[in-house]
């Protein structure tokens, strides 16, 4: 999908913008041009001031998505995922690990969370973010409580893992 975006809008590095972020809030785009967050309409003004651009880039952005039948596909039932609680994992009382790796590799999430689930520990939220938005993707894996160092240093000898924090 990224790619497809990339194509589209290659000329317009503001477009590109506009689209990026409606993609990682999880903005829909309705048949009629409108900008969704949820229920919530969301004004094109509101969007580029936020943004730094120009609202008639918005609302070309969404026209340009709107006239390519594969991109309005995707925009028209994209959905936000809802809270992200690593944020607030402190407050919470919850503990918070990242592990950065090699996207390419497949089974990190379940190898990780079969490490965690051995100590009996419940994830509270896993986030895995897109390499194709994230300079650094990571897995985030919100945990009820934290785990023992032990448990630390086997996610770390997982194939394709680079590096972990832990908060």
């Amino acid at each position: 999908m990224w790619r497809r975006v990339l194509e589209k809008f290659t000329s317009y590095p503001a477009r590109v913008k506009v689209a990026k972020t409606i993609i990682e809030l999880g903005f829909r785009i309705s048949g009629d041009g409108e900008i969704y967050c949820g229920p919530v309409k969301q004004s094109y003004q509101k969007i580029a001031r936020a943004l730094g651009v120009d609202r008639r880039v918005v609302k070309e952005t969404v026209l340009s998505i709107l006239r390519d039948s594969e991109l309005r596909e995707i925009f028209m039932f994209l959905k936000p995922s809802g809270p992200l609680l690593s944020e607030v994992a402190k407050q919470l009382g919850f503990s918070v690990i990242e592990i950065y790796a090699d996207s390419e590799k497949p089974g990190i999430l379940a190898k990780a969370a079969s490490i965690v689930a051995s100590e009996n520990i419940s994830i509270r939220q896993a986030v895995a973010e897109d390499p194709d938005l994230s300079p650094e993707p990571k897995l985030i894996l919100v945990l009820e409580r934290s785990p023992s160092g032990d448990a630390l240093k086997r996610i770390l000898e997982i194939e394709g893992v680079k590096k972990i924090s832990v908060y």
